[in-house]
C-alpha cells in the first residue's frame, strides 16, 4: 500500500513552508535539501514544532525516481517547469500515477499538476491551499466548468468504471456541452456531488429506450448487468459504464469448502444471470460459518465486505425465502442460509435501506450454495 503524502523542497523558503505544512499534516513525509538542515532546526525551535524531514543525499532526479511510486500524493515546493521535467521519465498512466502538486516558493498558489481526478490532486490542492492560506489552481475542464467529471462519477460510493477506453470521448462530449444521457439502473441516487445544478446538457433518463426521441452524443450508464443494451447502437462506443456496489451474495457452505469451489459457483451464477462481479459489495452467511477457512480466504482475496447473521435473524425472513433448505432446517435449525443472508446483507448495506430484491434464488454448487440480492437504493 502506498504511503499517503510526500512533500519536497529544494530552497530555503520552500523548506520553511514544508515544515509549516507537515506540522499540520502528521501523515506527511518531508524531503528537504541537506543544505537547509540548520534552517529547519531553527524553524522547528522557533515554532516548537516536531518535524523530522529526510535530508536526501542523492540528486533530486534520483530521489523522484526512487519515491515516485511509493506515495499516493507528491507535493513539490519547486518550479512547475522543473517538476514537469523531473516526473516525465517515471510517468506511466492516469490509473496508477500518484497525484502531483506544485507550490510556488512564496506559498501563494497550489497547482494541481497530475492525476487531478483519479489521483485526487484537485481535492488535495484545496486542502493544502487552505492550510497554507494559498489559492488552489485547478485546470481540469470539468472542475472549471462545474460539470460532470466522468472519471469520478460515483467514486465516493465505490462505483468503478468497467472500461476506461471510452472515458476520453465521453468526457469531451460532457465538457463541450453536447447532449449526454445519464441512466441509473441501480446505485446511489445522490451521485451528483457539486453544489451547483446539474448542467443543462446532462439529461437524466429512466432507461436506454427513453433516448429514442432525443439526440444524444454520449451516455453515462450505471448498471450491475453485464450486457450493454442493444438499443445503444452506435453509442455503445461512446458510453461509460459504471459498476455500483449494488449486489450482496448470501453463501452457505460445508466444512472444508475451498476457495476454488466458491469461485466457480460465484462466477457461473453471475454469468448465467448477466451480473457483474465488479458490483458485488458484500458476502454474508450464518455466524456458524463466519470462520470457515475457505470462505474467509475467498472474501479476503476479493476484498469483499463481510457480514454474518444468527439463526434467529435468518429465520426472521422465513416468509421471504423462496427455496427453503431441509438440510439447514435439520442440522442448523434455520430455514436457509444463502437467501435470507443475501437479503439481510442488502438491507443492512445502507442506513435507510428498504426491502431488498432477491434477484437470484438459491443455487447449489459443490459443497456451497449462493443467492444474490440487490440493494434498494
Amino acid at each position: 500500500m502506498k504511503r499517503p503524502l510526500a512533500v519536497i523542497a529544494i530552497t530555503k523558503h520552500g523548506a520553511r513552508r514544508v515544515v509549516d505544512l507537515v506540522s499540520k499534516m502528521p501523515d506527511a513525509d518531508s524531503y528537504i535539501s541537506p543544505k537547509f538542515k540548520d534552517d529547519v532546526a531553527a524553524i522547528c525551535s522557533e515554532g516548537a514544532l516536531s518535524v523530522t524531514p529526510v535530508f536526501y543525499e542523492e540528486t533530486l532526479k534520483d530521489l523522484i525516481a526512487r519515491i515516485f511510486n511509493e506515495y499516493a500524493t507528491l507535493v513539490f515546493f519547486v518550479s512547475l517547469g522543473a517538476v514537469v521535467r523531473l516526473i516525465a521519465p517515471v510517468l506511466k498512466d492516469k490509473k496508477t500515477d500518484p497525484a502531483v502538486l506544485v507550490v510556488d516558493d512564496a506559498g501563494k498558489f497550489v497547482i494541481s499538476v497530475l492525476s487531478g481526478h483519479l489521483g485526487g490532486a484537485n481535492e488535495m490542492a484545496e486542502i493544502i491551499a487552505d492550510k497554507l492560506g494559498a489559492a488552489p489552481i485547478v485546470t481540469t475542464a470539468s472542475d472549471v466548468g462545474k460539470t460532470v467529471p466522468v472519471d469520478l462519477v460515483g467514486r465516493k460510493f465505490g462505483w468503478t468504471i468497467d472500461d476506461f477506453s471510452t472515458v476520453t470521448a465521453v468526457s469531451a462530449a460532457v465538457v463541450n456541452e453536447e447532449p449526454v444521457a445519464f441512466i441509473r439502473k441501480t446505485g446511489e441516487k445522490n451521485w451528483w456531488m457539486r453544489s451547483t445544478p446539474l448542467p443543462a446538457n446532462i439529461h437524466v433518463l429512466e432507461s436506454v429506450q427513453s433516448m429514442s426521441d432525443r439526440t444524444i452524443s454520449a451516455v453515462l450508464l450505471v448498471t450491475d448487468t453485464m450486457n450493454i443494451p442493444k438499443e445503444l447502437g452506435n453509442l455503445a462506443g461512446r458510453t461509460v459504464v459504471y459498476r455500483p456496489k449494488s449486489l450482496c451474495l448470501g453463501m452457505g457452505c460445508d466444512s472444508g469448502v475451498t476457495v476454488e469451489e466458491l469461485e466457480r459457483l460465484v462466477a457461473a451464477t453471475l454469468e448465467a444471470n448477466d451480473l457483474s462481479i465488479k458490483s458485488v459489495r458484500k458476502i454474508a452467511t450464518v455466524d456458524l460459518k463466519e470462520t470457515e477457512p475457505g470462505l474467509v480466504a475467498f472474501i479476503q482475496k476479493y476484498a469483499f465486505e463481510f457480514e454474518s447473521f444468527t439463526r434467529d435473524e435468518l429465520n426472521g425472513l422465513r416468509d421471504r425465502v423462496v427455496t427453503p433448505s431441509p438440510y439447514a432446517e435439520k442440522y442448523l435449525n434455520v430455514v436457509g442460509v444463502a437467501e435470507p443472508a443475501a437479503l439481510l446483507a442488502a438491507e443492512h448495506a445502507l442506513p435507510d435501506g428498504g426491502p431488498a430484491d432477491l434477484v437470484v434464488p438459491k443455487v447449489k454448487g459443490s459443497r456451497c450454495t449462493l443467492a444474490v440480492a440487490r440493494i434498494a437504493f
